[in-house]
């Protein structure tokens, strides 16, 4: 579904690439966590994905981005805009109207979706984000997990194939965070939709995600499925990249010898595996 071969870009007032030789395969229907610390170069990563970059950012772009068999610049942003839904870190800023029921509209009429067929895609989008029941709501009056639920199902009411999240859980408690990743669990298992979600959280990638892919420095550090990225938790910690503690304790246990299971990715793994320890 997204191709990515020796992309190297460079914003236009910056003096060296923020990206730099990342080439990336991702299947379609993957669900795929992208982290890294602050800086490396994520969130420039996304853009050549989902095309504002080199459509809206300028610079100096090598290398090719395909996806689902076009490359990003031979084609219109609309083009890409029809297969790969986004959703922004910043809900307010990619709200447009006032009620929920407008914003859902409000993708399917720009995009020119059939009369006949809007109804069926805004009533199974907003309950595939399980807020059927805000249909009518003025936005302004929800929390910030409603709202990004809602910016969410605007984009899936598009049927894109791709969906693309940038820190969709960066103002959401533990609850709130965990509900929206199930919901988007579902919803690429029942649809078949590859999901790209750039998240700080990588407890939440780790259970959630097929691949994990490690940015620093422009470049992809490790790109495979969660429990080989989480061995090497120590190496994690030097990029700036927070490990589950649960992790990094029984890595440490297998380092001396203590410890030869597999990886544990969450806190009942490591439960379990520190009784046969003892035991």
């Amino acid at each position: 579904m997204i191709q990515i071969d020796d992309l190297t870009f460079r914003y236009r007032e910056s003096e060296h690439p923020v990206v730099e030789g990342i080439t990336l395969d991702i299947p379609d229907g993957c669900f795929v966590g992208i982290t890294g610390a602050a800086g490396s170069g994520k969130s420039t990563l996304t853009y050549a994905m989902n095309g504002i970059i080199p459509h809206c950012y300028p610079g100096d772009f090598y290398g090719s981005v395909t996806i689902d068999g076009m490359d990003t610049c031979d084609v219109s942003l609309t083009d890409i805009s029809q297969v790969v839904g986004s959703v922004c870190q910043d809900i307010d800023s990619q709200i447009v109207t006032s009620i929920v029921e407008d914003e859902v509209l409000y993708g399917l009429e720009n995009f020119g979706v059939p009369h006949d067929q809007i109804e069926e895609r805004v009533t199974e989008a907003l309950q595939s984000m399980g807020i059927e029941d805000l249909r009518h709501r003025v936005i302004a009056s929800l929390s910030g997990g409603q709202k990004q639920k809602i910016a969410i199902a605007s984009v899936l009411a598009l049927h894109p194939k791709v969906l693309m999240l940038d820190e969709p859980t960066a103002e959401l408690d533990p609850a709130s965070s965990r509900a929206v990743f199930q919901l988007l669990s579902r919803y690429a298992w029942e649809h078949g939709t590859t999901v790209v979600v750039v998240e700080q959280k990588i407890a939440l990638l780790s259970e959630f995600a097929d691949m994990l892919v490690i940015v620093d420095g422009g470049t992809i550090r490790f790109a495979d499925e969660p429990r080989a990225v989480l061995a090497h938790s120590e190496e994690l910690l030097k990029l700036g990249v927070n490990c589950p503690r649960s992790t990094t304790l029984m890595n440490r246990l297998a380092g001396v010898g203590l410890y030869e299971g597999p990886v544990c990715c969450d806190v009942q793994e490591a439960t379990s595996a520190l009784m046969e320890v003892i035991a």
